[in-house]
């Protein structure tokens, strides 16, 4: 815990105006606000999301204003655009934002429901049931969208939110956290339970990673040096979000047109984000006749091939493949692409340089598909499909929270159950242990 953290936890109280004192000033309101928010039943919170999408609709003009300040930095700074682009907020992408929050609004509510529920030999009644996980720090990079989706998440689910998303969004997200507040605060929800952690330095990041006691759960989401930072310098317990390091593999069976369809949209629909492919694999049965038509339309929609020696020979524009390129995320216009001569050795390479986010077959065997199924140890395994479906939204989950690339609670993309944890309720008529 960062000094200033750990004194104001014992009770002492850091010097006023200071990012630390500020800060905890924060935490401490979150923590009150997630107690009151915890025992809200689902009407109150639905009402509430919905004034938030409302308000934020209303304020589109003011949100692109916000906006339009951080992405101009961003280009006098000389940031790519492909980042630019996860960054950009319009008119279209604030009413999908909106739309988001009123579809978590419309789903169940994961608080209270029954995990597990038996009546004891005894005659004890036992349940295991859903509960708010508390206050859950969220820390991200340059997508504004993450700090509505998040909040809307976190409510719903009956947590608070500490938002700390980057420098690069920080008039985006001054503009969504304050519109969002003004909404909550008509509403039965206490607007506390959505705050910006105060300040754009890394001491303050500090601050949120080493509030073990006021924050109950950390998010990364982005890179992965930010992913690596949290895990490593958190005292807060971490849920580890991770990068998209993805696979297509073409299977000796798979139909040319189908893989090639899936190719191009896993890769160039929009290639910013961790879902994307990041590199194709192709069965050397089928090569002859796949990559040199990979080549073409990949060429076509914009896409530079990184390609070993195999992949080069089917075309003059492949820029040789690097070991680095394997292991890249691109996030760009770019692919890694290998030759491999069975199922076994496209699933070792995704083994030994995938992120175990998600990976995907295209075959019209059922024993490749099951045995690919079976042997990729990622989050989602995709057959016969893009990989760009590994989302929240896609999966009918509303917004999502992240996607899970870790083993222990949540896996693959995050939605309103991941937010919870559990109790054990069990009730007795004067029952006592003998």
């Amino acid at each position: 815990m960062s000094e200033a953290v750990s004194e104001v936890v014992s009770g002492v109280v850091p010097e006023v105006g200071s990012e630390a004192a500020e800060f905890l000033e924060v935490a401490r309101a979150a923590k009150d606000a997630a107690a009151a928010l915890a025992p809200l039943p689902r009407a109150p919170k639905d009402a509430a999301l919905r004034a938030v999408a409302d308000a934020l609709e209303a304020a589109t003009d003011e949100i692109v204003a916000a906006n339009a300040v951080d992405v101009d930095q961003a280009r006098a700074n000389g940031v790519p655009e492909a980042m630019i682009d996860r960054l950009r907020l319009d008119a279209a992408r604030i009413a999908k934002i909106a739309a988001a929050v009123r579809e978590v609004a419309d789903l169940p509510d994961p608080v209270g429901e029954v995990v597990r529920g038996s009546t004891l030999p005894n005659g004890l009644e036992l349940r295991q049931v859903r509960v708010p996980l508390g206050v859950i720090g969220i820390i991200y990079e340059g997508r504004p969208n993450v700090t509505v989706d998040a909040a809307a998440l976190c409510l719903k689910s009956g947590n608070a939110v500490l938002l700390r998303g980057s420098s690069s969004a920080y008039s985006s997200n001054t503009a969504l956290v304050r519109i969002m507040r003004e909404a909550l605060a008509s509403t039965e929800v206490p607007a506390d339970a959505v705050r910006l952690v105060p300040g754009q330095t890394r001491e303050s990041v500090r601050h949120l990673m080493r509030a073990r006691g006021l924050v109950d759960v950390l998010i990364p989401r982005g890179g992965a040096s930010l992913i690596n930072s949290v895990v490593e310098e958190s005292t807060v317990p971490v849920i580890e979000t991770g990068v998209g390091n993805c696979h297509v593999y073409v299977d000796a069976d798979a139909d040319v047109e189908t893989a090639l369809k899936i190719l191009v949209n896993a890769k160039a629909q929009r290639p910013s984000v961790c879902n994307a492919a990041e590199t194709f694999l192709v069965h050397a049965a089928i090569a002859d006749e796949f990559v040199p038509k990979a080549l073409t339309v990949l060429k076509d929609a914009g896409v530079t091939v990184h390609g070993d020696e195999r992949v080069r020979s089917y075309g003059a524009d492949v820029v040789p493949a690097t070991e680095d390129d394997f292991t890249t995320e691109y996030l760009s216009l770019d692919v890694a692409a290998a030759v491999v001569d069975s199922l076994d050795d496209a699933v070792a390479h995704i083994r030994r340089y995938g992120s175990a986010h998600t990976d995907a077959i295209v075959t019209r065997s059922q024993q490749a598909a099951r045995r690919f199924v079976a042997t990729v140890d990622s989050a989602a395994v995709a057959v016969n499909a893009s990989t760009r479906f590994t989302d929240g939204g896609e999966f009918g989950f509303g917004a999502e929270i992240g996607i899970s690339t870790q083993k222990l609670h949540a896996r693959g993309p995050m939605g309103l159950p991941e937010l919870t944890s559990t109790k054990w309720i069990y009730t007795g008529d004067g029952h006592i242990r003998v």
